[in-house]
């Protein structure tokens, strides 16, 4: 029987998935685990070593994978890892972009700043070109390099949708991120109607992993946790990847421009 989730041949670059337990390793495992080879983006000398045990469990699982430092928020860095895929794994193609948020530390990139509190300018700064512009500078770089039918996904958040309290410039750029997805659907001649290639966005609800405070995870998303329709639990890595693994195969051809809720529910 003919395995129709199959990834052989196909080359993926996963920004920002460096760390084991988030959410780019998740997807970064399922997409290896059906045959694809996957280029593992990592920022600071100090996650090398997780983005390294990160690979070796995409070759276990039976995938081909390198990890490559590089941070996407400016056009040289984002250039720099798209080269580095095309020489490392031996290609002329890429045919998976999953964009993440790159996370410097723990902390992330969700800026916590209510409105009435003094605005830091360089923080405020950093959230809008890691989440757009880092965005928007992988997208430009790939495309020359991705066939026809390839795959683009953007990996947004439920708090595009709802918003958040103290992190409004984080929902912000999230939902700036869901409107570059639906014009690029569009565009052509490299993207949309000319070559197939489909761009999509998808929400995760609240997911454990490190990003969260130590010892805090349960209070910062019990109240996502409470309105999650598909279990009364959060979200795991392996159900973001597995949504993924949905959206890069070829059936999912007529999906794109859309935002697509991987959140169990928590929005639509």
């Amino acid at each position: 029987m003919v395995d129709t989730l199959s990834l052989q041949g196909k080359v993926a670059i996963i920004t920002g998935s460096g760390r084991e337990n988030g959410i780019g390793a998740g997807i970064a495992l399922a997409l290896a685990r059906n045959g694809a080879s996957v280029a593992i983006n990592y920022v600071s000398d100090s996650t090398r070593e997780r983005a390294e045990n990160v690979c070796t469990s995409l070759r276990e699982a039976g995938g081909q994978a390198i990890a490559i430092q590089s941070s996407v928020d400016t056009v040289e860095g984002a250039q720099h890892l798209v080269n580095k895929t095309l020489e490392g794994l031996e290609t002329d193609h890429i045919d998976i972009l999953g964009k993440l948020s790159i996370c410097l530390n723990n902390a992330g990139v969700a800026y916590f700043c209510p409105i009435t509190q003094e605005p830091n300018v360089e923080e405020l700064a950093k959230v809008f070109q890691l989440n757009v512009l880092g965005a928007f500078y992988m997208v430009h770089y790939v495309v020359a390099h991705m066939p026809p039918g390839g795959r683009i996904i953007n990996v947004s958040s439920t708090n595009s949708k709802r918003g958040n309290v103290n992190i409004s410039t984080y929902a912000a750029s999230k939902a700036a991120m869901d409107s570059l997805t639906w014009s690029w659907a569009a565009e052509t001649p490299q993207l949309g109607r000319s070559k197939g290639i489909t761009v999509n966005s998808i929400g995760p609800g609240p997911v454990i992993t490190d990003i969260y405070p130590k010892g805090r995870e349960e209070e910062l998303t019990k109240e996502e946790i409470s309105i999650t329709r598909a279990a009364d639990r959060a979200g795991t890595t392996a159900d973001i990847g597995d949504a993924v693994l949905l959206l890069v195969n070829e059936k999912s051809r007529w999906i794109t421009g859309q935002y697509i809720s991987t959140s169990g529910g928590v929005t639509y």
